[in-house]
């Protein structure tokens, strides 16, 4: 066993050493053209030296400059209000970018940002934000500006995050310092605003300004925090089937080992795809969210179920077996191997998920070409959402049963988890009344491998009593959902509440010369290829939206455009960016657009748990609430996502009513109801 653990050591510090090379590699490709990262390029210092002043000092490198008018300011609470900046006089000078005289300033630019502090602890969002625990102890100000190379090089425009606090005596303000507060905000329950704020351009400038080894704690720590939600809980039966699979009871050490294949696997996976995703600006596991890609690991985790059930012997072939012992190389074959191959297929179809981490991430890659440090984090986060997986290889000598009879009924428990996470898979691309109608089976199966048909004996005890409880409620279930299917319901999680509404008001649906016209501006597509984009209902609507429409014009572009009902809530779905530009000119009220994926795991639950909320409905009513569904994953979809620098769904943008982005105020990921009501609060306002 020892070898065993040394030998194991030793390959996981050869793949760690090689993942190093090729980050490297590919970092001395990116920095080949000779100019500087925008953050090397252009370094912002500031304090507070005078009350209600904040001093920004920009040094830039020779031979770049920056411009004045791209200069922006913007802070995240509505409390904390940001004055007119007092800029020195710079060089005036014809740039052939803009096409125009500019005002540059070159080496160095000293800003003068005045501010007032208004408090208010009246308003609800503060009020939910007090009954949550989760008001700011820290002001974000966000800083946009744009420079370029004398070379010739622009660079995109770039935020630049301040962390502004209250002084230790509370009567005055400070900048805090990221790189000793980082890690100290985040225990004290900043990891809250890290982890679900969706602020991914603030992750971004965080990346930017911390060095490497608080980097990596700082992402191993949210990697962690991940693994709570269900990007994770898919890959918990895999792992659980290759420690039960054991031909012999598996120790401690074995458990682990086996664990931590399996984790290394979907590390190197998530870093290669993560450091690739940001340099190209797409989002690569969307492309194998494809229908196929999707049906063949369902069919090996079918294929594996089976074997569970001892339908057929899954095994590797004598003469190999035989070879292995021989060669005393367990460790780099048989199961460790299948754990490592496992691990890595894990991560490139069963979690797919965009979290606010993740997307700060590929968004400071994309924006620096900075590699080898996003890459490193990213590899960090993947060993922290690995955490629950190791723990529970090292627990398996204790947790996982001895040998004998009743670990056939162990088997079969695996067996049936192996089925339920290959239809959790291929999900996203069938109609919900199937999706509904497969668990109602599984359902079923479930209670009758605990025979919930048949008599109880006498000597069962108590253990016969929970397995005769658990198969009754999973019959009821199943029953629950078939009558759902069957009545027309289509919600896998209230598959009634649709029988609870007896009298819908009836909408009336505008048409014309008007409606008819803008369908054909707007989609460029012939009324057959228009029909295709029709979506599926998710839920049924219980009031009316025309209403809350701003004016004829918005009303006739949004009778053009399909419409999606989630609960309460009427969304309508956009593919390019000309119908959001066009909508953005007209609408005259705050806009919400929710970039969606059939596959995305946290879109769901915003849909199930976040939108449904009263608090949250009635706010989001108060918006023209438009829905860009990128499952496809097709150009106009990538597009749109690189428009708003998202690398794939969830993510929730705003507009102001006169059509320009809140760049302050972003969902990336998952909120719950509190958070977000407090969020559309600000948007509101």
């Amino acid at each position: 066993m020892m070898q065993q653990k040394k030998t194991f050591l030793q390959t996981c510090v050869l793949l760690f050493g090689a993942l190093l090379l090729v980050l490297s590699g590919i970092q001395a490709k990116a920095d080949q053209d000779g100019f500087l990262d925008p953050e090397k390029a252009f370094v912002l210092k500031a304090n507070i030296e005078s009350p209600n002043l904040i001093h920004l000092d920009f040094k830039i490198a020779d031979g770049y400059y920056m411009y004045r008018e791209r200069f922006s300011f913007h802070s995240d609470t509505e409390s904390f209000k940001l004055g007119e900046a007092k800029f020195p006089k710079g060089k005036i000078k014809f740039d052939p970018t803009f096409n125009k005289d500019m005002e540059l300033y070159f080496n160095e630019v000293k800003i003068e940002l005045p501010f007032v502090f208004e408090e208010n602890q009246n308003t609800e969002a503060s009020k939910i934000a007090a009954e949550n625990g989760t008001q700011k102890k820290q002001i974000i100000i966000t800083v946009n500006g744009q420079g370029c190379a004398e070379a010739g090089l622009c660079y995109p425009p770039m935020d630049f995050v301040l962390k502004v606090e209250r002084t230790d005596d509370g009567k005055g303000w400070k900048v805090a310092s990221n790189k000793t507060g980082l890690l100290a905000h985040l225990m004290e329950g900043g990891w809250r605003d890290v982890l679900f704020g969706g602020d991914d351009q603030n992750l971004a400038g965080i990346l930017s300004s911390t060095d490497l080894i608080e980097i990596a704690l700082l992402f191993f720590i949210l990697g962690t925090l991940l693994a709570l939600t269900p990007c994770v809980l898919p890959m918990v039966p895999i792992l659980s089937v290759l420690l039960v699979g054991e031909q012999h009871h598996v120790s401690r050490g074995r458990g682990l080992i086996l664990s931590a294949a399996y984790v290394a696997g979907m590390s190197v996976v998530y870093t290669i795809l993560g450091v690739a995703a940001g340099l190209s600006g797409a989002g690569l596991a969307a492309w194998l969210q494809t229908p196929w890609v999707l049906g063949l690991f369902a069919v090996m985790l079918s294929a594996l179920a089976l074997a569970m059930f001892d339908v057929y012997q899954f095994q590797m072939p004598a003469s190999i077996q035989t070879k292995l012992i021989v060669k005393n190389s367990h460790i780099l074959g048989g199961r460790v191997v299948a754990s490592l191959m496992m691990g890595a297929i894990s991560a490139l179809i069963v979690g797919p998920c965009v979290a606010a981490p993740l997307a700060g991430a590929l968004l400071y890659i994309s924006q620096t070409g900075d590699v080898m440090l996003g890459g490193l984090a990213l590899f960090a986060m993947a060993w922290g959402m690995g955490v629950p997986l190791l723990l529970m290889g090292a627990s398996a000598g204790k947790l996982m049963p001895r040998t004998g009879p009743w670990m056939e009924g162990v088997k079969k428990f695996f067996g049936l988890l192996l089925f339920a996470t290959a239809w959790w898979m291929v999900m996203p691309v069938l109609p919900t009344w199937m999706q509904i109608l497969g668990w109602a089976i599984l359902a079923m199966f479930g209670a009758m491998l605990m025979r919930t048909f048949e008599p109880m004996p006498p000597e069962s005890g108590f253990g016969g009593i929970v397995r005769k409880t658990v198969g009754m409620m999973l019959v009821l279930l199943c029953a629950i959902w078939l009558v759902g299917i069957a009545s027309g319901g289509r919600s896998l999680f209230q598959p009634l509440s649709h029988l609870a509404v007896f009298a819908q008001p009836v909408e009336t649906q505008m048409a014309g010369a008007i409606g008819a016209t803008a369908k054909q501006q707007l989609l460029g597509q012939s009324s057959q290829s228009s029909q295709s984009l029709q979506p599926v209902e998710r839920s049924q609507p219980t009031q009316p939206f025309q209403s809350l429409l701003a004016n004829q014009q918005t009303l006739s572009i949004t009778s053009a455009l399909p419409v999606v009902k989630v609960g309460p809530l009427q969304f309508y779905r956009i593919k390019t960016i000309a119908q959001l530009e066009a909508l953005l000119a007209t609408a005259k009220q705050p806009v919400m657009l929710d970039f969606y994926a059939d596959w995305c795991v946290s879109c769901k639950e915003m849909e199930a748990f976040t939108f449904v909320d009263s608090r949250v409905a009635s706010r989001m009513n108060q918006m023209l609430l438009l829905q860009a569904d990128v499952t496809a994953n097709d150009q106009e979809d990538r597009a749109l996502l690189k428009r708003f620098r998202l690398f794939g769904p969830p993510g929730i943008i705003f507009f102001s009513k006169d059509g320009n982005e809140r760049r302050d105020i972003r969902v990336v990921g998952f909120q719950d109801a509190s958070r977000f009501a407090a969020t559309l609060d600000r948007v509101l306002k």
